[in-house]
């Protein structure tokens, strides 16, 4: 009769390393929480399937026959993978393992999403976490196909919302970032008055953080700027007033991270004279998909995080 190892119980390979490891049967037994006689019974057992002794009898105890040796190599790769097996499916279900993909828009990508992936990463450096950070048409888009576990974006009129479980966050702080030599960095305040005729740096039309600074200038009587570079680029922004005098309007948690350390960057903010703020962003995800208890967790991080204040950057 010719012994299945497919047919193996995770019980008769655990008996049948414990012996290998111990050379005793009496003490295999105890390892495995059975008594001798059931032990033996069980070995015996294994021994009628496969036709053939696995193991020798001698005075200083049992040593693996040629076929006892390959029948205890297999056992112990076997259980090496229902251990692997049993604690992946652990990390899974706990939320400490599997993969997650997520997207933002750039605010909150850099101030509550950033804190709240270093988090799951010290507890599971395995997770696999990917970040899309895009505007809120692309997010809505990618979450609407079923691409992304989650979204932190705006509610725009030509998704339908009843898709989505929403989910409020916060609205974000307009604030105008320059490089630390230009001009304007050393005035107590600035008017829109004086940041009229300056270059600026924006994102296209649309774009919720340049449509709020153009309504602030409307609100004081005043045409938007003309010399305007459009790009949704953060890197080429950096780049282009790395090397300009122009302006460029960020939120506020970007320009922290430009602003302080341990970036601190070579750039400033400069102070206005009321605030600009922009419409609320919402925690966005798909009725329809189950969430997998990583991102679940994600969420939670990130939704803890905005009620805190997200990250401090220093």
């Amino acid at each position: 009769m010719t012994l299945n190892l497919l047919s193996l119980k995770p019980a008769q390979l655990r008996l049948i390393q414990a012996i290998a490891d111990h050379g005793q049967l009496q003490l295999a037994a105890a390892a495995v929480s059975m008594t001798q006689p059931a032990a033996s019974r069980m070995l015996a057992e294994i021994e009628r399937a496969v036709g053939a002794a696995l193991f020798l009898r001698q005075p200083k105890g049992m040593e693996p026959t040629d076929i006892g040796a390959v029948v205890v190599r297999r056992a112990q790769a076997m259980l090496r993978e229902l251990r692997s097996m049993s604690a992946e499916v652990r990390a899974l279900r706990e939320g400490y393992g599997g993969a997650v993909r997520v997207g933002a828009v750039t605010g909150p990508a850099v101030g509550y999403l950033v804190p709240a992936i270093r988090e799951i990463k010290r507890q599971s450096p395995a997770a696999e976490i990917t970040v899309d950070v895009l505007p809120s048409r692309d997010l809505l888009r990618q979450l609407a196909a079923g691409d992304l576990d989650f979204a932190l974006a705006r509610v725009l009129p030509d998704f339908d919302s009843r898709e989505f479980d929403i989910h409020p966050m916060r609205d974000e702080k307009v604030t105008l970032l320059v490089r630390a030599g230009h001009p304007l960095v050393r005035a107590p305040t600035v008017t829109f008055t004086e940041l009229v005729d300056y270059e600026w740096i924006m994102q296209e039309r649309g774009a919720p953080i340049r449509e709020a600074t153009l309504e602030a200038f409307g609100a004081v009587g005043l045409a938007e700027p003309k010399n305007i570079v459009n790009s949704p680029s953060l890197l080429l922004m950096i780049a282009y007033l790395s090397r300009s005098d122009a302006i460029a309007a960020m939120s506020e948690e970007v320009t922290q991270l430009l602003t302080q350390p341990p970036v601190s960057g070579g750039f400033a903010v400069l102070n206005l004279p009321r605030e600009v703020r922009v419409s609320p962003y919402y925690m966005l995800s798909l009725k329809r998909r189950p969430m997998l208890p990583l991102a679940a967790r994600l969420r939670e991080l990130v939704i803890a995080n905005s009620e805190r204040g997200g990250a401090v950057f220093g």
